[in-house]
């Protein structure tokens, strides 16, 4: 008779159709309210830069990141001219920074880049670094002849724009022919870096941006201006990127004064 009486409160149910049939009404307006609150998919940009970029640029992914939550950066280090060649046969990239205008024109004239959407971004210089705790006195760029330097690193002279500048510092001097010898080629300008820390090389070519990263290193000297092409970092936007907006929006905050204190504060300098 316990169970009968439960089952008597059963007679209420007619009620419980028409609760069930509101809810049903009701339920279509909170979905469209969830699908909005989704959040939308990240965009992820390819960024080609130029090795000697590489501290600098990692400081700037992460204030534009906090600050453009829907986008993503991810980059791609290497020498400028290994860079610009992966561009011209069809590697993505969104938005390409190099350490040379002549791989940035490579790239513009064959109608990669527009001409319009890539500009100087920084200047940098050349300077010759020996290992920190070093015995060996280098204090013009002659002594590099000398017998105590058994090794000189510099970046291949066709793809790493460092090691362009220095075959073209050591032509002007005319020690060029006369240090094929000692002469070690880096990939990048952080291997020739990595050569003079670890003293595989007593002397090597860099910027001076890369010098300032290393504790390992000391600048001997800073090499003449007037021997080499003036270094400048152009930016520009890849004409086949999928993402033109955000590829836009990044290449102009990278001219904006928050991304240029970011680069002085690495040895970078804003051109006049």
């Amino acid at each position: 008779m316990v169970f009968t009486g439960c089952a008597s409160t059963k007679e209420p149910s007619a009620t419980a159709p028409a609760a069930t049939a509101q809810t049903t009404q009701a339920t279509p307006s909170p979905a469209p309210a969830a699908t909005a609150s989704t959040p939308a998919e990240k965009v992820e940009l390819t960024i080609s830069a130029a090795a000697s970029l590489t501290d600098a640029l990692k400081e700037i992914q992460t204030s534009y990141e906090a600050k453009n939550k829907q986008i993503k950066l991810n980059y791609n280090f290497g020498a400028s001219g290994a860079l610009g060649q992966q561009i011209e046969q069809g590697a993505p990239a969104d938005v390409f920074l190099s350490a040379a205008t002549k791989n940035m024109k490579a790239l513009v004239d064959k109608q990669l880049i527009d001409a319009a959407q890539q500009k100087n971004l920084l200047i940098n210089e050349l300077v010759l670094v020996v290992p920190a705790d070093g015995k060996v006195a280098v204090q013009k760029v002659e002594d590099l002849t000398s017998d105590g330097v058994k090794h000189v690193a510099i970046g291949e002279p066709q793809t790493v724009p460092a090691g362009s500048y220095a075959k073209e510092a050591l032509t002007q001097t005319k020690l060029w022919d006369g240090l094929q010898a000692k002469i070690v080629q880096g990939k990048d300008v952080r291997q020739v870096l990595t050569y003079v820390e670890s003293g595989n090389a007593e002397a090597g070519f860099v910027y001076k941006t890369d010098a300032l990263t290393s504790q390992k290193v000391k600048v001997a000297l800073s090499v003449d201006s007037k021997t080499y092409t003036p270094i400048e970092y152009p930016a520009g936007i890849v004409k086949a990127t999928k993402h033109s907006k955000e590829a836009a929006d990044f290449y102009a905050y990278l001219q904006t004064k928050e991304a240029q204190d970011v680069f002085v504060k690495y040895g970078f300098t804003i051109p006049k």
